[in-house]
């Protein structure tokens, strides 16, 4: 079976043209997509459905970075155990803290300003994870790939924690 880069014709790698992978993606839409086959047999109906479902996770996945390298480790027998796994190095632990600390503070005052300067410094910071993930991938090293996801994951998730106070 193809993996999702073979499907659409791309290399298997973190960086990735994304108009190839919008085109890839429309040309095998438009080849397999369930309504071309809407007078066919069941069998038909079934084999195209199955193969837009695959299509379309596959492009979801190679779509968004995070969740490319999550696949490109998988593809490289490398699990990034982000539910049991939770060991982050020590500099970034305590950066965990000092951005919770800050959101504390911020939620006891109104100080839009300054939620806004937090949530500027972590989406800094997880565009340079972004990109110590792809150098970790050019360079074949899935483990090193697995921690940065596990800390991108936490940034993402505590950038979506800003928000809602935003809101």
């Amino acid at each position: 079976m193809q993996n999702h880069f073979e499907l659409f014709g791309l290399p298997v790698s973190f960086e990735i043209e994304m108009s190839a992978l919008d085109t890839a993606y429309r040309k095998i839409q438009s080849q397999v997509h369930p309504d071309k086959y809407a007078s066919g047999t069941d069998t038909e109906k079934r084999i195209a459905m199955q193969w837009t479902t695959r299509a379309n996770e596959a492009y979801l996945t190679l779509k968004k970075p995070l969740k490319r390298a999550v696949y490109l480790c998988e593809l490289n027998g490398v699990d990034i155990a982000a539910e049991s796994n939770t060991s982050m190095p020590p500099a970034f632990l305590m950066q965990q803290m000092e951005w919770r600390e800050s959101l504390d503070d911020l939620k006891s005052g109104v100080n839009p300003s300054g939620l806004q300067l937090l949530e500027q410094e972590v989406l800094s910071s997880l565009k340079q994870t972004i990109r110590d993930i792809q150098n970790a991938c050019d360079s074949n090293d899935f483990h090193t790939v697995a921690g940065l996801i596990r800390m991108s994951m936490f940034m993402e998730k505590f950038l979506n924690d800003i928000a809602s106070l935003d809101d």
